[in-house]
């Protein structure tokens, strides 16, 4: 183990050559980091950098394999969460962990290391959101409340524990501009406390804007550290990825073709208490458009989704039309057949089975016309024509992968996110609807997914792009649509929008101005 340096610079947390293996794999790799008191201070790094197992150290949730943690100039051995919290660590994860059919203050409860009254909780809850901008009813039950106001629970059960130190994990992704400008201010009170906040964001603009500095991770290593004031985010993405990213590049807005994907008025009732119902629906794709559907998360984007790909046919046939066919009441294979492709928004379980080889998967996504080219004779799979097309789509896509055909649960969130976008695009589908397209990928992922989507539509195809990134949404879109409380609204040329204005639509604001119309034509 490498020895100990006691620092004297006065951080609230120091790591030292801190490493964690798995097997052979270093995920971690001798990583030296210090968060000063009073600073909001980035992680940055892409998909696979050692950016989660490196907070999953520091909060308890994993051992390392070597290397110190220093807290206040003290060396510590943190076993478990509740160690971290004791030392004054708090850690708000990027998936919400509540219980939606409890109180906010029951949740609160669960996850207090002591036994305390619920009616005290609540009242220090209370008392607590509203001191620090987070409004909050400890009496509601959670199936009730906004993505935003959950998240507001997670961050104020954090504070209850009265932290030093607060590690958030992509804590905007869920939030409008106006809710992340509400978050800001939050931290920027904190940061006056003399709190440190851990910060780690793909959203690069939000870095440069908040963060005091930044640590740039690299498979597994430290490989730079700035002020994210004097960069820019292309500076940081480079010093991310180790080399420029490129821009997405869109065509001048072109003639349109015909309408490729339609939907007339389609309803559909929840289909669980916590789902949310499609309220009279309607939209018209065209060849060579993008249509971009931005929202809150939790506002009936995975129920049109669900509608739109066949996963749960509707009872109107009429109801959903692709390239002149009425399908909705049809399934998922149906619409292959036609033409359409589907991008889920799930990688592991929903989009791709985990413990299958890349090429299993690929078998797997094709309708059965598709899987002819695949198909010898009696109906026996043809390997070598499998893994080329495998081998064809990871190069297409720049998929990184440990072997030539390899689990698809090996590799990293944005290489399983690569591959299962270019496996639909192998098909050149004529409709291509996609679900969180770069949900937790990093930056150089992102732009290619976002360029090859691009130029799907450049080619002649009808995408729709649900999606609760502006950044994406204004960077690939042709036109915009938001969707709130399971109504979509009338869709907009994108460049007639601003943040400001999507903000508010996403928030529930209709404009009187603005009366909900048919599907523009072009």
């Amino acid at each position: 183990m490498s020895p100990l340096n006691v620092p004297d610079s006065g951080a609230l947390l120091s790591v030292q050559k801190l490493t964690k293996f798995f097997g052979g794999f270093a995920a971690c790799n001798e990583i030296d980091l210090d968060i000063a008191p009073g600073e909001i201070h980035a992680l940055l790094g892409e998909n696979g950098a050692g950016k989660s197992t490196l907070v999953k150290m520091l909060f308890g949730v994993l051992e390392p394999t070597g290397g110190h943690i220093l807290w206040q100039g003290q060396p510590v051995a943190i076993a478990s969460p509740g160690e971290a919290r004791k030392l004054g660590i708090g850690m708000v994860f990027q998936h919400f962990s509540l219980f939606e059919a409890l109180t906010v203050a029951e949740n609160i409860a669960l996850s207090l290391d002591d036994a305390i009254p619920i009616d005290r909780i609540a009242e220090e809850a209370r008392a607590l959101s509203i001191a620090y901008g987070l409004p909050l009813d400890p009496h509601a039950h959670v199936a009730d409340l906004s993505v935003g106001e959950r998240q507001r629970i997670e961050i104020v059960r954090a504070l209850l524990q009265n932290p030093k130190l607060i590690i958030l994990d992509e804590p905007t992704s869920v939030l409008t501009p106006q809710e992340a400008d509400k978050l800001f201010e939050t931290l920027f009170k904190l940061r006056a406390e003399g709190r440190s906040v851990l910060y780690i964001s793909h959203r690069l603009e939000e870095v440069q804007r908040i963060c005091d500095r930044a640590t740039v991770l690299r498979h597994g290593r430290v490989t730079g550290a700035c002020d994210p004031k004097q960069e820019t985010p292309a500076s940081l993405a480079r010093m991310m990825v180790g080399s420029e990213v490129a821009t997405v590049t869109h065509p001048e807005r072109s003639d349109r073709g015909e309408v490729q994907l339609a939907v007339a008025n389609l309803s559909v009732a929840a289909r669980t208490p916590f789902a949310m119902p499609l309220r009279d629906v309607s939209m018209a794709v065209r060849s060579g458009e993008i249509l971009a559907i931005a929202g809150v998360a939790g506002n009936g984007q995975s129920e049109l989704f669900d509608a739109l790909s066949g996963e749960y046919p509707v009872v109107s046939a009429e109801a959903i039309v692709i390239r002149k066919k009425p399908v909705g009441n049809q399934g998922i294979t149906a619409r292959r057949l036609l033409g359409a492709g589907f991008v889920p928004e799930e990688r592991h379980g929903h989009a791709a089975v985990s413990a299958m080889k890349l090429s299993d998967n690929l078998v797997l996504a094709r309708s059965q016309s598709d899987r002819k080219a695949f198909l010898g004779l009696f109906g026996i799979i043809r390997r070598a024509a499998v893994k080329s097309a495998a081998r064809r789509i990871s190069e297409a896509m720049d998929v990184r992968k440990s072997g030539d055909d390899p689990a698809a649960g090996s590799l990293s969130g944005g290489n399983l996110q690569k591959f299962i976008v270019g496996r639909e695009l192998d098909r050149q589908p004529a409709v291509l609807v996609v679900n969180q397209p770069t949900w937790g990928v990093d930056a150089g992922a992102a732009s290619r997914i976002r360029q090859a989507l691009v130029d799907l539509a450049r080619s002649g195809s009808a995408v729709v792009v649900i999606s609760q990134d502006l950044d994406e949404i204004f960077e690939v879109a042709t036109d915009i649509a938001v969707i709130c409380e399971g109504r979509l609204s009338r869709p907009f040329p994108a460049g007639e929008l601003t943040r400001e204005r999507i903000g508010l639509l996403m928030g529930g604001l209709h404009e009187s101005s603005s009366p909900p119309e048919a599907p523009h034509a072009h």
